[in-house]
């Protein structure tokens, strides 16, 4: 039998039962008190969870994944969402904050802009959906067209990420640029794939922070680049899908690890000689975000696999780090909203709302240690926020990676 998770990552459930009273006022506070932190100098304070060692609190964080990037998104799609509303408009920022966010690449030696999470990509998105222009509309095609290439091969910084774009371009406008150049980065990456003769299918390499790996999860790794390949696979030829289809089936079911009725997958699809393989149970690595990725796989090919996935994330239960969505309770959550849709078995809403009132009480316990939230999307409170709200409506678009544009409410 294998052991899935470290449960020293874990911690036990609490017995609250669901409140929506109490969910919807968790959502206030949280867009109270962010809206009350934020500054034109610092946006919003870094929290300590996000620094790495020996790096400047007083720091400005700029990008999506834990930046005022990411929290400008987040609190306008709150809005948007009718969960909240809000005391100003935070879109006028945004060239100041694309012009900020270049610079802090550009400080730490990169020249990523494209980057989907960390880059002008989500920036020039967000500006352009609030102020459509055409300059703006072409530097998104440069972005994308240029990014081909990345040896990244994932979604934080490499074409996967723009491929997201791509998608979400097309979904905003209908126009035959965005769909090209979706089709153009999926035969890209198709012709990047690698195959594996130990586990006989098909996955990439990643050429990311100075070192080569081979990742699997919902980041960096192959169930990633899969997510915005099932959300636009009506914009590829039918025998293309296809192949991808059975592509992405053969390489997860080749790749899980079961442990009687649960399942997951490890960090890495091939580890150095004599290092164990990492087993997590996040959304960023483990069976969590495996399932908000390929919930949205059309057929039952993976239908026992998911299942299985979801009741390893029930059973190792909310994450010590707190609630947040890419290594926290509220992401793994979001697997359990997606069993729901895909299943309509209403246990699984259950669950995600266990975990909800559960990442309540961790937002204010981490609260009261630091003397105040943490605003990020990715990593954060607003994320969270928005997680709370899908419990309340039973959605299950995971932020940023299922959605971009939120209808209006």
């Amino acid at each position: 039998m294998a052991a899935l998770f470290d449960p020293t990552r874990h911690e036990p459930l609490r017995a609250t039962a669901w409140d929506e009273a109490a969910a919807r006022a968790a959502i206030g506070r949280i867009v109270a008190d962010t809206e009350s932190h934020w500054s034109a100098e610092r946006y919003w304070p870094v929290h300590p969870r996000d620094l790495d060692p020996g790096e400047d609190p007083e720091q400005v964080a700029t990008s999506l994944y834990f930046g005022a990037a990411g929290v400008i998104w987040a609190l306008h799609h709150l809005q948007d969402l009718g969960a909240a509303t809000l005391t100003r408009s935070y879109l006028g920022e945004l060239e100041t904050l694309r012009l900020r966010n270049r610079a802090w690449l550009q400080a730490g030696g990169s020249s990523d802009f494209a980057s989907y999470l960390m880059g002008d990509t989500p920036i020039l998105l967000l500006a352009q959906g609030h102020a459509p222009t055409p300059a703006r509309a072409d530097a998104l095609a440069a972005l994308i067209e240029g990014h081909l290439d990345h040896p990244a091969r994932e979604l934080m910084w490499g074409a996967p990420g723009t491929l997201l774009a791509a998608l979400f371009l097309h979904r905003r406008t209908g126009q035959a640029r965005w769909a090209d150049l979706y089709r153009r980065t999926a035969d890209r990456l198709w012709s990047q794939l690698e195959h594996s003769g130990e586990h006989d299918c098909a996955y990439w390499t990643q050429d990311l922070y100075g070192r080569r790996s081979s990742y699997l999860d919902a980041v960096h790794g192959f169930v990633a680049t899969a997510s915005p390949l099932i959300g636009g696979r009506e914009l590829l030829e039918p025998a293309a899908w296809a192949a991808w289809q059975a592509c992405i089936e053969r390489t997860m079911q080749r790749t899980a690890t079961w442990d009687g009725p649960r399942a997951s997958w490890r960090a890495e699809l091939h580890t150095a000689e004599g290092r164990p393989p990492r087993w997590l149970m996040q959304f960023c690595h483990g069976a969590p975000g495996f399932v908000v990725c390929l919930a949205g796989m059309p057929g039952p090919g993976l239908d026992a696999l998911l299942v299985a996935a979801g009741e390893a994330t029930w059973a190792a239960g909310p994450l010590a780090k707190g609630s947040n969505l890419c290594h926290g309770t509220g992401g793994n959550g979001y697997a359990f909203l997606k069993l729901y849709r895909r299943t309509g078995d209403a246990r699984w809403l259950d669950r995600a709302r266990a975990f909800a009132m559960h990442g309540i009480a961790q937002t204010q316990a981490e609260a009261a240690q630091h003397g105040r939230l943490r605003y990020s999307l990715w990593t954060g409170d607003p994320g969270f926020a928005i997680y709370l709200w899908d419990c309340v409506r039973a959605g299950a678009d995971f932020p940023t990676l299922d959605v971009f544009d939120a209808p209006r409410a």
